[in-house]
């Protein structure tokens, strides 16, 4: 059972065989629903608007806006800043990680209900688990970002998350937070496989602030494995991804 819909302003589809019922898979973009209500800086009646206009006391945040809030905070540390959701302006965007955060999510609801052979996405970040319908590992594609009805790389990540970031899609929406808001034009396009979909997530928006050198973070990070694509249309894998091109 595969069904895709428009949510939190992009293309959002569940894939879980033919086990679960038609209310698994309404419950899930019934959470992507509510996480776009929550989190979308587009929705002047989300929380995270009603933050950055200063309406909501930090004492009254929720739950889940304190944990995406800290999840940033630990990624900046972890990156030396180069992920950061406070724009120039003071008000926060938290885009870069809510995403595979809420793809993680819908992913332990999956499980939780004994289902362990789906694929979930959301914008081209993708989290799957087990097998597809036909008894195969699940394969997931890289575009050419010069040209994204071609699939240039295929991989098959078993279980781990998988996340792009780059500007052929939403145009420069990722910038430099260390060169006063630059826009990175020596790359195209980023896509990391991390443990899970937050993971990737997470790691490519600081990757692709990086530029050139995010190939190289990527590389010296524990657990994670990526494609980059420059402005010349060339690729460079890390050393490990290759493991990932045979199912």
């Amino acid at each position: 059972m595969r069904e895709t819909r428009i949510l939190m302003g992009m293309p959002v589809t569940v894939d879980a065989g033919d086990t679960p019922s038609d209310a698994l898979i309404d419950t899930v973009f019934a959470y992507f629903e509510h996480i776009d209500r929550r989190f979308s800086t587009y929705r002047a009646d989300s929380e995270i608007s009603a933050i950055n206009r200063g309406d909501v006391p930090v004492k009254n945040w929720s739950d889940e806006m304190m944990e995406v809030l800290a999840l940033a905070e630990q990624t900046r540390n972890e990156t030396d800043g180069y992920f950061d959701i406070r724009k120039p302006d003071g008000s926060l965007d938290p885009s870069g990680i809510v995403k595979g955060w809420a793809i993680r999510n819908a992913a332990a609801m999956v499980r939780r209900t004994g289902v362990n052979d789906f694929f979930i996405e959301a914008g081209g970040d993708i989290q799957s688990c087990g097998r597809n319908a036909s008894g195969l590992d699940w394969s997931v594609g890289i575009r050419n970002p010069f040209n994204t009805d071609e699939i240039i790389k295929i991989l098959y990540p078993r279980g781990r998350g998988v996340a792009t970031s780059g500007a052929y899609v939403r145009g420069q929406h990722i910038y430099n937070p260390h060169e006063a808001g630059d826009a990175i034009t020596d790359i195209v396009s980023v896509t990391v496989v991390g443990f899970d979909v937050l993971e990737a997530d997470r790691f490519a928006t600081a990757a692709f602030a990086m530029g050139r050198n995010g190939v190289v973070f990527i590389e010296q990070t524990p657990g994670l494995e990526g494609y980059v694509v420059d402005s010349n249309g060339r690729a460079t894998p890390t050393t490990g991804l290759r493991a990932l091109y045979e199912p």
